[in-house]
């Protein structure tokens, strides 16, 4: 297994392989996850936020988000990117696959602001979850 180099430099919106732990903790599957966390924290710690990508898009649970343009992205199969988030260490990130574009991205935006009830830029509340 190629392991991405820590050095490397992570950009919100990309696309890489992973082994993600399930949320009940029982077992780890390699799947595309994509970068949430921003350019700063990005730079100064060892690890990236990141939300899971599934391809059970049939399946959508509150807080997914289809993914619009997933073949430009890189991705084989229609695609969401879950309403999971998690925090691994950047060695952990293997291949990647591509870059979600800017509307996917702010779609995945918005919807992590309105899962965490967060501002936007403007200073309004996002709603509630």
């Amino acid at each position: 297994m190629i392991k991405t180099p820590p050095m490397t430099s992570f950009k919100k919106g990309e696309i890489y392989l992973s082994e993600i732990v399930f949320t009940d903790g029982t077992a780890t599957k390699k799947r595309p996850i994509v970068v949430v966390s921003g350019k700063h924290f990005n730079e100064k710690r060892e690890e990236v936020v990141v939300a899971p990508i599934t391809s059970n898009v049939i399946r959508k649970i509150y807080g997914d988000v289809t993914i619009k343009h997933w073949e430009a992205a890189g991705l084989l199969f229609p695609s969401a990117v879950t309403g999971i988030i998690t925090t691994i260490k950047k060695t952990m990130l293997e291949k990647k696959i591509g870059q979600l574009d800017k509307e996917d991205l702010l779609k995945v935006e918005e919807c992590l602001r309105k899962n965490l009830e967060l501002q936007d830029n403007s200073g309004k509340s996002a709603g509630k979850a």
